[in-house]
């Protein structure tokens, strides 16, 4: 099972909500929450990680695009589809200029919408604002941290963050460590297993209540997985 992001829908048109909600929780990777308005959209990304907002331009409280400007000043980092009837470049140019990533021209095929959803997704996992949820744990790569539910911050080294990036994008496959090895080292005759190994020791020590009996980072099929 892959890692599953948090969307959030942004319209005023219920019908419309709705049916992009129905449609998008028939896929596993996503987790919804709707909005049909700007200022209840503006609180949502404050109270809560959401990986990907879906916005109208046309909401009856405020113009999307000033919707998405305030999100930004307010610190909002992920990915903003914008949904708009009017198709020129110039109003293009406007939700851009605000702060959106994409912009999707109505009547539009599902289909389309969610290969931009999926696309800006992995652009974002790739970038360093990126930011992941981790069991208990709020992960920071670009910064190397986690970041507890109480808020206390545990830093990480490099390798110790690249382990956590690439177990996390696997969802719950087990990675084979000299998989991991690869990914995270590249080819070098120098790095072995117990390398591998001592870095995974000391990132329990970090994570896990109980680093004897790991539930967060647990070995698995001759490698290692996160539990969610």
């Amino acid at each position: 099972m892959s890692a599953v992001h948090h969307i959030l829908l942004v319209d005023d048109d219920q019908t419309l909500r709705d049916t992009l909600s129905e449609q998008l929780s028939l896929y596993e990777e996503f987790r919804l929450s709707t909005a049909e308005n700007a200022t209840a959209a503006i609180k949502a990304v404050q109270g809560d990680r959401v990986d990907l907002a879906v916005m109208d331009v046309g909401l009856p409280d405020m113009d999307g695009r000033e919707a998405v400007k305030v999100m930004r000043k307010n610190g909002f980092k992920s990915p903003v589809v914008m949904l708009t009837a009017q198709g020129s470049d110039a109003d293009t140019v406007l939700g851009l200029e605000a702060g959106a990533n994409d912009y999707v021209v109505k009547p539009f095929k599902f289909a389309v919408l969610l290969a931009r959803i999926r696309a800006h997704l992995r652009q974002y996992e790739a970038s360093e604002d990126a930011i992941f949820q981790v069991g208990p744990y709020t992960f920071h790569p670009g910064s190397k941290l986690l970041v507890s539910e109480k808020g206390s911050k545990t830093k990480l080294t490099e390798k110790e963050t690249a382990i956590l990036r690439f177990l996390y994008r696997a969802g719950r496959k087990p990675i084979a460590r000299e998989v991991l090895l690869q990914e995270v080292w590249g080819y070098n005759s120098q790095v072995t297993t117990h390398t591998l190994e001592t870095h995974i020791y000391r990132l329990r020590q970090k994570i896990e209540p109980d680093p004897g009996n790991a539930r967060l980072l647990v070995t698995d099929a001759g490698g290692y997985r996160l539990n969610p």
